[in-house]
């Protein structure tokens, strides 16, 4: 299925659009995918360049500059930490956060994948708040100080809350009859995870626009939308 860019657009300005990211697809050029995100807005508008990435499975909050000079501005910001970034979490376990700080440095090894690592790392900090309990899981708001390479996923993994279906920092995948009561799979069939990627998203943005603030909430994609519903049947 084709998508197109502006319906992805959740707001524009004269300087700015922000646009909700689908979930598979990358943000900027990737070697093994034809299609990004950063494409796609060329498309539609030559000027338009992504003051940021998300990583591929992610979805939300994309910040989009319509010009060079919006684009410095949206640079400035991002160096000075004034943007704010929230994701949402929906992770293994009970976890109940209360503005708690995760402090630990972070080190990008080659292949693709982030260590806590004293010596080398680089300063990492995001901050932690439980947003809603269910049965054996949690969703948990998180706001990042700085923007390291796999920062959140690692810093829940290390509180023992790792991301619903991230095997890569210890997160276990999540399957229907483990929710619901007297599930029966078809016969012949093997049980699909209830979600195909780790449950990650960036649901708020907020930052400066000519002088003024804006906050842009991105709703969550269909498969949050059925997580969080089967979720909320067994809730604590």
């Amino acid at each position: 299925m084709k998508i197109k860019f502006e319906s992805l657009i959740i707001h524009e300005d004269d300087s700015f659009l922000v646009v909700n990211k689908p979930p598979f697809m990358a943000s900027l050029e990737d070697r093994n995918d034809p299609m990004n995100l950063q494409k796609l807005a060329k498309k539609f508008s030559e000027s338009l360049s992504a003051c940021h990435r998300l990583d591929k499975e992610t979805s939300g909050c994309i910040l989009f500059a319509k010009d060079k000079e919006a684009y410095r501005h949206a640079s400035l910001q991002f160096e000075h930490r004034t943007i704010k970034k929230l994701y949402h979490a929906f992770v293994n376990g009970i976890h109940e956060f209360r503005d708690e700080l995760v402090d630990l440095p972070i080190y990008a090894l080659n292949k693709g994948v982030t260590k806590i690592d004293y010596a080398i790392g680089k300063p990492a900090q995001t901050t932690l708040n439980t947003v809603e309990l269910f049965k054996n899981h949690s969703l948990v708001s998180c706001v990042p100080k700085t923007g390291r390479m796999h920062q959140i996923r690692i810093h829940l993994s290390k509180k023992n809350a790792p991301l619903i279906n991230d095997d890569m920092y210890g997160g276990e995948d999540l399957y229907l009859s483990q929710i619901k009561r007297n599930y029966k799979l078809k016969r012949d069939t093997e049980e699909q995870p209830l979600i195909k990627r780790f449950a990650l998203h960036a649901n708020a943005l907020t930052f400066d626009s000519s002088g003024e603030k804006v906050t842009v909430e991105a709703e969550y994609p269909k498969d949050l939308r059925v997580l969080y519903k089967q979720l909320s049947i067994n809730k604590r």
